[in-house]
């Protein structure tokens, strides 16, 4: 039989009835198909509209945190400020919560409390936060559901930034916990920023590590920043780089503060000051590094209360955000500080001013710094931020290791009388 007449049977009448039963069954499974794929797009849609107007809802109702967030985020003085901190918990992030809060202003932080370093401390601060009426949300700034949530309870005026992968060294065992915190976070946390109807003013950290091996003292805001020295410096300087854009685009106003060495209570345990201080307690000797050229490094060491005055001058005077819901209306500020001491000291010094403070000699192991992204000085110059916020720095390092030592051996239960 030809392949036509297989496929065509002789009989039109009967191929018609067939062909009518088997279109209609098809055009009956056709319709039933496409309104369940109608249905699945809807229901989708649905859940994806749901997901971002309640995002962060999860916390929020599992947790009572909406009104927690709204009490702390109430402004309490004429002309004063509603603040989003992040790294809240951390070192400089809680004492900059705290000024805020005792002068009036509103105040909301955000913490993930990883564990970087020991978290007990950073629940401390967080028990301090709370005494002082300052409320903490525990979350990610790569959450954007949850941030979205945030700035829809409390309409902050301005976000402090302070959430960050810290230290040098440990990006060469974790690189990646960098570009999420450093970078990842900062972008999310800027797509909310210019999202919103009314866009906040931003301040947050970068570092005085992006001068990497620029060998011009003091540092100037001026001077170069394409040699950064280490992962950690590159994501802060890659920070400033992307700042600027949501700047140029949207609107936003933007101040970096490049941070030196900031020290005292309630401080980072991996900073050196921090870990000479337990070791020598402890009787264990401490590892002092040392240029090729055996010259001894140095740091601009900065204590906190310098610190926090600089950023709170620089959220007082950091002006407007231009653009909403997106759209930039005109050009906002853009500025970077340095907030440092101007005064450096070479790290043996540092430690024999912790061996008069502490009464213990400490016994030294001096070793030729290794290539892990340290660099052998810094030194601030704070012309620029002392002109626009009067930033001046008022607590040498011998003082400032004075307040730190008082407080070590306050919150870790040493007594002094018997060392």
């Amino acid at each position: 039989m030809p392949l036509e007449e297989e496929l065509f049977p002789s009989t039109p009448g009967k191929f018609k009835d067939r062909n009518r039963h088997v279109h209609r069954c098809f055009a009956s499974t056709s319709t039933i198909f496409l309104w369940a794929l109608f249905l699945i797009a809807i229901t989708a849609s649905y859940l994806c509209f749901r997901s971002l107007v309640d995002g962060g809802n999860q916390y929020f109702s599992k947790h009572n945190w909406s009104k927690q967030i709204f009490e702390s985020a109430k402004i309490r003085r004429t002309h004063g400020m509603s603040v989003l901190v992040t790294g809240a918990a951390g070192f400089v992030g809680s004492h900059v919560s705290i000024a805020l809060k005792k002068r009036g202003d509103g105040v909301v932080g955000l913490d993930n409390f990883n564990d970087y370093y020991d978290v007990s401390l950073k629940k401390a601060r967080k028990n301090l936060l709370s005494e002082n009426s300052v409320f903490i949300v525990e979350g990610d700034i790569n959450d954007m559901k949850l941030l979205v949530r945030l700035f829809e309870i409390a309409k902050f005026t301005h976000v402090m930034h302070l959430a960050a992968q810290a230290g040098v060294r440990y990006a060469m065992e974790n690189p990646n916990s960098y570009i999420h915190s450093n970078i990842a976070g900062l972008v999310t946390l800027l797509e909310v920023c210019k999202n919103v109807p009314i866009q906040p003013a931003v301040v947050w950290a970068s570092s005085s590590s992006v001068y990497g091996l620029n060998e011009k003292v003091p540092f100037s805001e001026s001077d170069r920043t394409d040699q950064p020295a280490s992962l950690y410096a590159a994501t802060k300087k890659a920070g400033e780089e992307i700042t600027h854009t949501y700047n140029h685009i949207y609107g936003l106003s933007i101040t970096g503060l490049r941070f030196f060495t900031v020290y005292g209570p309630w401080g980072r345990p991996d900073m050196a000051y921090f870990s000479f201080t337990r070791n020598i307690l402890q009787g264990k000797p401490i590892t002092i590094y040392r240029a090729k050229n055996r010259v001894d490094l140095a740091r601009d060491f900065t204590y906190i209360d310098d610190v926090v005055k600089g950023c709170i001058g620089s959220l007082d005077t950091s002006g407007k955000s231009t653009g909403s819901g997106g759209k930039k209306r005109g050009p906002a500020p853009y500025r970077i500080f340095n907030l440092g001491n101007t005064s450096p000291v070479t790290v043996p010094m540092m430690v024999g001013m912790l061996e008069k403070n502490l009464k213990v000699k400490a016994r030294k192991n001096f070793v030729v710094m290794p290539g892990n992204g340290d660099v052998p000085f810094t030194h601030a110059n704070i012309t620029s931020a002392r002109k626009a916020f009067g930033y001046k720095p008022a607590t040498d390092l011998q003082t400032g290791l004075k307040k730190f030592v008082r407080w070590y051996l306050s919150y870790y239960g040493y007594n002094q009388g018997k060392l």
